[in-house]
């Protein structure tokens, strides 16, 4: 498996000397969540840094997520469709449009910079699934939430919670456009208590990365975690693809992660030297949070084991370009997916534009995002994975629809 290596040539960090442009800091939950909160009241209660009151009310979310662990992992039926009329259209037509419009006049790359893209089209046939939290749609998709779930479950849930994630409230009001978890009488609301003022990038980092590699999954990880929008450009394999050959022209090598930030100019190779500079770059200050926090990701041993067992886990994700995918699906328009990167529900829609080869916009939605309340505000629900497809002007929920989507949509018809 193609891996990053150290090399005589050091990781070709190229930084000019230009200030960053930086802003200040706005459920569809998975099975395994109840493992993330379960290492999270462990691991502040070890430290002495949850009150107690707080992990009364986490352990509460767990006694209720495993009923709704249940409920998902029973409702074999089909989701409920609604008419093709309500797609949002690409002219605006149709409603919001989302992330991308926002972030695409500032993406410099041959999948965004020229001005033509490709033509794509929706299947006739094609309605959009009503969203359904919580519930498997199809009885087939059991066993992909089964391997998802235990690959969270070998990394402990990593990034399922943002950096300096704390309890706001249990009785949170009803506010518009504000997301708050829904238990029972209590109204619980989270966020970062460090993260508020952490610098933010103007424009989207961009990452060459594949979805098996451990060494990128690390880096994911750390940017669900900083609650960060990145620009993934798929390089199945490290050696497949379209963005794997503008990587090796850009820099002479194969080699993933790269990370392109252009807001500062800098650029590298290297998963532990990108997530420290993402940390010195996008984070909190260093003292206002313990960096015992991150040690699933920075003891490089333990990451790169786990990481790898969960790709196995998951039978190699993208590791190789899907044998019909359009061949200019690197030309496209970058797709737009909410979401974070441990989810089960996430996983395959990450896997299939892996495989795919589409560059796509990840807007993390990890617990006690602020990006949790955009999307409410955008959408009137809060629910993972929402996709955004600026090429078609379709927007969507519900993972096992959004991957079929996909493969109507970017492949090869025989």
């Amino acid at each position: 498996m193609p891996r990053s290596r150290r090399s005589s040539r050091r990781s070709s960090t190229h930084t000019h000397t230009h200030i960053p442009c930086v802003q200040t800091p706005s459920d569809h939950h998975p099975p395994c969540s109840i493992l993330m909160d379960v290492r999270i009241v462990l691991t502040y209660s070890i430290r002495g840094n949850m009150r107690s009151h707080d992990a009364i009310v986490v352990l509460v979310c767990v006694a209720a997520a495993a009923t709704g662990v249940a409920q998902a992992f029973v409702s074999p039926w089909p989701a409920t469709r609604i008419s093709s009329s309500r797609l949002h259209m690409a002219d605006g037509s149709g409603g919001g449009s989302g992330f991308f419009d926002d972030f695409l006049s500032q993406i410099s790359s041959p999948s965004s910079s020229s001005s033509t893209f490709p033509k794509v089209e929706v299947p006739p046939d094609f309605v959009v699934p009503e969203p359904q939290p919580l519930t498997l749609t199809r009885s087939s998709d059991l066993p992909s939430a089964l391997k998802s779930s235990a690959a969270l479950a070998v990394r402990l849930a990593t990034g399922v919670f943002v950096l300096g994630w704390k309890i706001d409230t249990i009785f949170a009001p009803e506010e518009e456009g504000k997301y708050a978890l829904q238990l029972g009488p209590f109204r619980i609301r989270d966020s970062s208590s460090v993260l508020h003022d952490a610098p933010r990038p103007e424009k989207p980092l961009i990452l060459y990365e594949y979805a098996a590699s451990p060494f990128a999954k690390r880096v994911r990880e750390t940017i669900n975690l900083l609650d960060l929008t990145v620009e993934y450009r798929p390089c199945p394999g490290a050696r497949s693809g379209q963005f794997s050959k503008e990587l090796f022209e850009r820099t002479g090598r194969r080699t993933v992660p790269y990370l392109v930030d252009p807001n500062t100019g800098s650029e590298m190779f290297e998963s532990g030297d990108i997530i420290q500079y993402l940390l010195r770059t996008y984070g909190p200050p260093e003292d206002s949070y313990d960096k015992k926090a991150l040690w699933p990701i920075t003891f490089e041993g333990f990451s790169i084991l786990t990481s790898t067992i969960a790709a196995f886990l998951r039978g190699m994700p993208a590791a190789s370009r899907q044998f019909n995918a359009r061949p200019d699906n690197e030309k496209m328009k970058p797709l737009e997916l909410w979401g974070y990167e441990c989810s089960p529900f996430v996983v395959p829609v990450r896997e299939k534009l892996g495989s795919l080869t589409l560059p796509h916009l990840m807007i993390s939605c990890s617990r006690g995002s602020i990006n949790r309340d955009k999307l409410i505000r955008k959408t009137g629900r809060f629910q993972v994975p929402y996709l955004v497809d600026p090429n078609t002007g379709v927007e969507m929920f519900e993972g096992p629809e959004i991957v079929d989507y996909l493969e109507a949509v970017y492949t090869v018809k025989e």
